[in-house]
């Protein structure tokens, strides 16, 4: 069973926390959710309170299949500037893991080199060309360049969840998912 971290930080954007965790779980792949401090409940940027498993500390030493971080503001900010997440999405990618960004959150993903020669998404204007000529950033809604997954916002958090469903099940399991949604 393929393992998937999700990290929670205070302000992250819930619908870019929840749907992932929700629709991988009909997935039936494990999903772990870890906050950055010791407050297991986290305040999302729109004021839910979502609730972690655990922290980011208790996980550090487990393995995963991918990790994906939510954005929203000030919640991706939180994650960029922490390094246990740093250090951690360069252990992944180096590993050929997935490492996943939504929204804001790919800004984390360009800061620290992981999208250099890549194609990639984000919220409008968190990516801008001027300041990284080295990645290929597209208007798309989902994009998945090799082991690195981005999303454009809250908006497509659907298509965002059932990309990282594709990549770690197959396409076979993500229609099964996306058909029990009833999207049409």
């Amino acid at each position: 069973m393929h393992r998937v971290l999700v990290i929670l930080a205070q302000g992250c954007e819930e619908v870019e926390a929840v749907t992932p965790i929700d629709l991988l779980n009909r997935a039936g792949v494990e999903v772990v959710t870890a906050s950055l401090d010791d407050d297991k409940v986290i305040r999302a940027s729109h004021g839910a309170l979502l609730m972690s498993e655990r922290t980011l500390d208790e996980v550090l030493s487990e393995k995963f299949d991918m990790v994906v971080l939510p954005g929203g503001l000030p919640g991706a900010d939180y994650l960029g500037n922490d390094s246990r997440v740093v250090s951690l999405i360069k252990e992944m990618a180096q590993e050929g893991k997935y490492v996943c960004a939504i929204c804001a959150a790919p800004r984390i993903l360009a800061k620290n080199g992981l999208l250099d020669g890549k194609k990639a998404t984000a919220y409008p204007g968190i990516l801008k060309k001027e300041e990284n000529p080295g990645i290929c950033i597209v208007d798309e809604r989902v994009v998945v360049d090799g082991n690195i997954i981005t999303g454009r916002g809250p908006g497509v958090a659907i298509d965002f969840a059932l990309a990282l469903i594709e990549a770690l099940e197959g396409r076979d399991v993500r229609n099964k998912v996306e058909a029990s949604l009833v999207r049409y």
